[in-house]
């Protein structure tokens, strides 16, 4: 397919208000893309690679302008890139304002002449040269390829060329619109495609194997031990709502740590043993976690996926703040030097895989049965003795639900989970089948849109942060924080703030919405000084939530159900 056709049709799409004419845009574009079906599908959504790949392109977008400046022309700076996006507010219309085609260096020509239309396998192609870039010189090999593929782009496709390599081609195209659109195009029903993308993570392998293979080859789609999937997600809520909904609840443990799934093969086809440790986005911190290994390859004996925490303990074995997890969880150079300093262990709650048998579809108390089994030394073991296990308990009693909230406490864990114990496994849904419960005050997981520099001591940070919440494809303020924060993490959130800064004016910084930060409040209240309606009242600093992409961020909806 000619990225040109993508191109026009992503644009049919970015112009459609009706989801039902999205879904048909996309039925269409999914129907004729041949060959470059699994391409096409992620591309739509804005990805490169499939969702459980840990593979990025790892371009900022000073990389982008530089390669678009490249190719409008020798009078162009990156710095003009980044002017006309102050001015304009949106890439795309600022790739698609430039001439580009007629620039000569490495990359602007193909073996069949700068002529050749650009096709969606070779943008596919470019990238996944351009990801696998890497160590000195890495930078200039960016944007090298990026100037050859923005030198081969007339208007249209410089738009969605910017928008796919800066993450941010917002057509309106969501997951469930191109599930949709798979059941559709290929005559297959809706739910077993969901299932489908359940177990796989993969777009566009779902939508190759439902056209080539149809219905069977869907339902013949498993895990698979390696493979990352979303993880399920919990809700707020009470014991009295959870309780009034099932018949008993499970309760939990809420540990104070960083979500992971571990997946382990005693064998791998090699007679070596492979575990691999993925965070909540699926991203591979195997790495940072050897005792999570360590612990695998001494407790597991058969193909494994499990769902837990990590959670960083101190010297007697008591659990340490969140913020000491994150110093190990995307750590990538001296782990052993860092280990030394923060000790981590792995708790487990969920088992998703085991031997064979996928589990998605068993309710909880059986799952966890599978869980305990594979974590025990035997059959006989007092659960509280398994290493590893997170604990489950079985009740109707509020009161004993107390108990348990105050031994989590006790114990400084956060407080308790509560989940329907028949409620089957959900990847990636936040549903009302888990509820998690804290005593604290709330929380919410806002991005950073803006800042202030400081004044006197403080005037080389960044402070005073401009909060949003996600309101579908826009972004809406709540409120800005300036409280909670030491001078020490100041110094840090500008270190890591700084990359995204797009624009300054004064004091004043506008930011690219990338950071997730934790936000405590006392109250929501009514405010016309925000774009949401809404403002945070004493809202506090309680830290970056690393393991967020910001898509994870909050919603205003989630928002207003708090208020409400």
């Amino acid at each position: 397919m000619e990225f040109a056709t993508f191109a026009d049709r992503a644009a049919a799409i970015d112009a459609e208000p009706a989801d039902l004419e999205i879904v048909a845009h996309v039925r269409d574009l999914l129907e004729n893309a041949n060959d470059d079906l699994e391409i096409v599908a992620r591309f739509v959504q804005g990805r490169v690679f499939p969702a459980w790949r840990s593979r990025t392109l790892d371009i900022g977008p000073t990389t982008c302008y530089e390669a678009i400046a490249r190719a409008a022309g020798t009078n162009v700076s990156a710095t003009d890139v980044e002017d006309r996006l102050a001015e304009i507010g949106e890439i795309g219309e600022v790739a698609a304002g430039y001439d580009f085609g007629g620039q000569q260096g490495l990359g602007a020509f193909t073996e069949g002449g700068a002529s050749d239309p650009l096709t969606v396998r070779e943008v596919f192609e470019t990238l996944s040269d351009l990801a696998a870039a890497d160590g000195s010189g890495s930078h200039d090999t960016k944007v090298d390829l990026l100037f050859g593929l923005f030198n081969r782009c007339e208007s249209a496709e410089a738009r969605y060329l910017a928008r796919l390599v800066l993450s941010e081609m917002r057509i309106g195209v969501g997951e469930g619109a191109v599930r949709d659109a798979i059941s559709e195009a290929f005559d297959v029903p809706g739910e077993r495609v969901e299932r489908a993308l359940q177990v796989s993570n993969d777009y566009g392998q779902v939508a190759r194997v439902a056209r080539d293979d149809g219905l069977e080859g869907l339902d013949a789609m498993d895990l698979e031990v390696g493979r990352p999937v979303q993880a399920m997600l919990a809700q707020a809520g009470t014991v009295t709502d959870a309780l009034e909904e099932w018949d008993e609840a499970a309760v939990e443990w809420k540990y104070d740590g960083a979500r992971i799934q571990l997946h382990y093969d005693p064998e791998n086809g090699a007679d070596v043993a492979t575990t691999r440790v993925f965070s909540r986005n699926m991203e591979d911190v195997t790495d940072a976690l050897p005792e999570v290994v360590e612990f695998a390859e001494a407790t597991l004996t058969e193909p494994t996926i499990l769902d837990g925490e990590v959670v960083a303990v101190d010297d007697d074995g008591a659990p340490l703040p969140f913020q000491e997890v994150l110093k190990r969880f995307r750590r990538k150079h001296d782990v052993a030097k860092a280990r030394e300093d923060i000790e981590v262990r792995p708790v487990f709650f969920d088992c998703l895989h085991a031997d064979g048998d996928d589990l998605l579809e068993e309710p909880l108390t059986t799952r966890h049965d599978r869980l305990e089994a594979l974590l025990a030394d035997d059959q006989t073991q007092d659960p509280e003795t398994v290493d590893g296990l997170s604990l489950c308990w079985r009740t109707d009693d509020p009161e004993r639900i107390e108990s348990i909230d105050a031994e989590a406490l006790e114990a400084r864990h956060e407080g308790i989970m509560l989940k329907d114990p028949e409620s089957t496994y959900s990847p990636g849904r936040r549903g009302k089948h888990w509820r998690k419960r804290k005593p604290d005050v709330e929380t919410l997981d806002c991005l950073i849109t803006g800042a202030e520099w400081g004044e006197g001591r403080r005037a080389t940070f960044l402070g005073t942060f401009e909060l949003s919440v996600r309101d579908g494809d826009t972004l809406e303020t709540v409120g800005k924080v300036a409280t909670g924060i030491t001078d020490e993490k100041l110094d840090d959130l500008t270190d890591l703030l700084e990359p995204y800064i797009v624009a300054e004016d004064g004091q004043d910084v506008d930011l690219e919405p990338e950071i997730v930060l934790e936000v405590g409040y006392e109250e929501i209240q009514t405010s016309p000084t925000y774009s949401s309606g809404y403002a945070l009242r004493f809202p506090r600093f309680q830290g970056v939530r690393h393991d967020k992409d910001p898509a994870d961020a909050d919603s205003l909806e989630r928002l207003e159900r708090l208020r409400a």
